[in-house]
């Protein structure tokens, strides 16, 4: 054997010993627990992992940052790469997590994967703030209406801060929205997130049935005040604690809306498929009832005897300009902030936080395989890693000082 091969082979050998002591330091770092039937395999500084949710985008576990001192929820997507529907949506909940920055959005402390190659890359981990239940927890309370106002005002700031970037969130409900016992509350879940402007048309089960807006049930396309239809139906929850609009079916949830609110006009009937406009021009008409019928006053709490003097018919009038049936007359995000019922809580800095960086809505449009999207989620974690060297612990943010206090809800 020569010199060079011997300083070859010796080279070769070199190298794959670093990289070997790499990976294994790498691994060291990373420990593994069951949670239920589910392995978490996660950075060490995370103790104490207690599941807290789950859903079909995966699991949740609260755990201790020991880093931060800071409690903290983990969401382990469950087999991102099972098929293309699957990788699309944790593509975009991913990507979109790193570009929003607001008090009223779930905020991403950490992601991280266990693998370190392409190959092997099969687990993703998101760190997020950890919250202490669900709106589907607190619509079962007996809410005054300083705190469903400030409530409904948040949610507002948060979808601002989505639009102004061209982001629809599409999937608004009561277990996608959370808060804290001191009535702070964030908007989750943007897995089914999509940029205004595409030539995206929803299917009839994008988003969860009782919060479908009438121009998605009749596949009318959308714009960004469909998030409010949704804002809508959660407030409407709120005071009347059972879901407005429980359909079986998207023609049954048509149904169920049209029964309640009325058989809507000439000029939207105009606006729809032809196939459509003939299934929905044969059904029975329904005058529809008052506002004041569907939501008396006995629903809702004493009108408010502090500064504030939040009342039952401001309450009532932001619902009825929320569940229009036709989107082109509903009311508009910052119309709704500037409404008597929500503008109480305005502040210029949280209304108008600075918008979001571009998404780049053009990698959704085109067809990639799973692989593809594999390698497109890889990447993207491999740039958080790379940029977030050692993860940023981020406090949480504080309430307005006039925020209301104590919704003590019963954690997730």
């Amino acid at each position: 054997m020569d010199r060079s091969c011997t300083r070859f082979c010796s080279q070769t050998s070199a190298q794959n010993y670093w990289e070997w002591r790499n990976k294994m330091s790498r691994l060291s770092q990373f420990y593994t627990v069951e949670v239920g039937d589910t392995k978490f395999t996660i950075l060490k500084r995370y103790q104490n992992l207690k599941p807290i949710g789950s859903g079909a985008q995966g699991i949740v576990c609260a755990a201790i940052d020991t880093v931060t001192q800071q409690n903290v929820a983990i969401k382990k997507l469950s087999r991102p790469f099972q098929n293309v529907t699957h990788a699309k949506r944790a593509y975009r909940e991913f990507k979109l997590m790193k570009l929003v920055d607001h008090k009223n959005i779930i905020g991403l402390l950490n992601a991280f994967t266990p693998q370190r190659s392409l190959e092997e890359f099969q687990d993703v981990y998101l760190v997020m703030e950890l919250m202490d239940a669900n709106l589907c927890q607190v619509i079962q309370m007996d809410l005054d209406h300083e705190r469903m106002s400030y409530l409904l005002y948040q949610m507002l700031c948060g979808i601002k801060h989505l639009h102004s970037a061209g982001i629809i969130h599409r999937d608004l409900k009561p277990s996608n929205i959370v808060v804290k016992s001191d009535c702070t509350l964030k908007i989750l879940d943007f897995g089914l997130a999509r940029t205004a402007g595409t030539t995206f048309m929803m299917t009839p089960y994008v988003v969860t049935r009782y919060y479908r807006a009438p121009e998605v049930i009749l596949g009318m396309g959308y714009t960004e005040n469909v998030d409010i239809w949704s804002v809508g139906c959660i407030m409407g929850e709120m005071i009347r604690g059972g879901v407005l609009f429980p359909g079986t079916d998207h023609i049954d949830q048509w149904n169920k809306i049209i029964e309640q609110l009325g058989t809507p006009s000439q000029q939207f009937m105009v606006r729809l498929q032809l196939t459509v406009r003939n299934y929905v021009e044969n059904r029975p008409r329904y005058p529809g009832f008052t506002f004041e019928k569907l939501f008396p006053d006995v629903l809702f709490p004493s009108d408010s005897s502090e500064h504030n003097r939040l009342k039952a018919t401001q309450a009532r009038d932001l619902l009825s300009k929320m569940l229009v049936i036709d989107p082109q007359s509903r009311i508009s995000v910052d119309e709704a902030l500037l409404h008597p019922y929500i503008n109480v809580w305005y502040d210029e800095q949280e209304v108008n936080a600075p918008a979001p960086g571009p998404y780049d809505h053009s990698v959704d449009e085109r067809e990639h395989t799973v692989e593809q999207w594999k390698e497109l989620i890889y990447q993207e974690v491999m740039e958080y890693e790379s940029s977030h060297g050692r993860a940023q612990s981020s406090g949480s943010q504080q309430p307005s000082p006039a925020a209301p206090n104590n919704v003590e809800p019963n954690g997730y």
